[in-house]
């Protein structure tokens, strides 16, 4: 078994916390059914989120689906003008039998812009 990285994003439509919650579930969930992975394969998730997201913690959407005892982390994208604004990202470190060419790694809603050259 062999320790891969998948990244994702997915763009919300409004600061609140309703719409970071459902947007980073959103993400997480993806990432999990596109790699068929489940919670015991997930060493951690990293997530960041643009500074325009303050409503909550994506990471806390994780918490809610299940991932009590997988180590999550939240933190503040780099502000770059011209970024694409309202955007949450994942890194999570997986434990899988999958090669890195056999990964999918999600980039929802807007997000999708960022990663033309990925299958969606």
């Amino acid at each position: 078994m062999a320790v891969r990285a998948v990244r994702g994003a997915v763009q919300v439509g409004t600061n609140t916390r309703d719409d970071i919650l459902e947007g980073s579930a959103e993400l997480v969930t993806a990432m999990l059914e596109r790699n068929d992975l489940v919670a015991d394969d997930i060493i951690s998730i990293v997530f960041t989120a643009t500074p325009d997201l303050t409503a909550d913690f994506p990471a806390y959407a994780a918490r809610l689906l299940g991932l009590t005892d997988v180590p999550l982390l939240s933190a503040v994208e780099i502000a770059v003008p011209g970024s694409l604004p309202r955007t949450v990202r994942l890194l999570a470190h997986v434990e899988t039998l999958h090669t890195r060419a056999e990964l999918r790694h999600p980039y929802l809603r807007g997000a999708a812009s960022l990663r033309r050259d990925l299958p969606q």
